[in-house]
């Protein structure tokens, strides 16, 4: 999470992971090792985000229902990325609600959006943070931004990708990620937050 090219390596991933699980849904293991190994990071710090220490047992739990719905999945490297972010945020959900804790939230502020200046948001956010750092900032953010900026940082959804996971319409997320990242650029000292994260993030228009 520390470089601004994550999403982009994600993304460059897709059509080894489509072939991948195309091949694992035909009853190659080497093929879902394969799809497992591209996945898992991106999906453990989404679900460290979420839940913190116990994200290696949400992701197990996670894993096995993907291991077990895997037939029913139709789509491309991207779309399995975005089904794989749903089950595991539906698994750590339950596992919030069976410790009885809510994430933790606030009301959110009224932003006004500053002028544009010569960085983005994503860029100075990302550049700045280490992977631990950024979590653990992240975990402080009110929960719509929080699983945005997940989804969309982390995990390397695009916009409608992460809306979908969400059940949110794509405006919706692009706020919150705009809104999330600047909070975390604030906390850094960050100067000249602009109006550009969402395009640099890859939110389709």
């Amino acid at each position: 999470m520390g470089h601004g090219g994550e999403p982009r390596r994600a993304q460059a991933y897709d059509g080894e992971l489509g072939a991948a699980v195309a091949r694992a849904q035909e009853g190659d293991e080497a093929a879902f090792a394969a799809a497992y190994r591209l996945v898992q990071p991106g999906l453990l710090g989404y679900l460290r985000g979420l839940v913190g220490d116990e994200a290696e047992d949400v992701a197990s739990d996670a894993w096995l229902e993907i291991a077990r719905d895997l037939g029913r999945f139709k789509g491309d490297g991207a779309g399995f990325r975005g089904w794989t972010a749903t089950i595991a945020r539906h698994r750590a959900l339950d596992h919030l609600r069976r410790r009885r804790v809510r994430p933790q939230g606030t009301t959110l502020e009224q932003d006004v959006l500053d002028l544009p200046g010569p960085h983005s948001t994503h860029e100075q956010v990302l550049e700045t943070m280490s992977t631990e750092q950024a979590l653990s900032l992240v975990r402080a953010l009110p929960r719509d931004q929080a699983e945005a900026v997940l989804l969309r940082v982390v995990i390397g959804l695009d916009g409608p990708a992460a809306a979908r996971v969400l059940g949110k319409r794509p405006g919706a997320v692009r706020t919150a990620t705009y809104r999330g990242l600047k909070r975390l650029a604030k906390q850094l000292g960050a100067e000249s937050v602009t109006d550009e994260a969402p395009r640099t993030l890859g939110e389709s228009t």
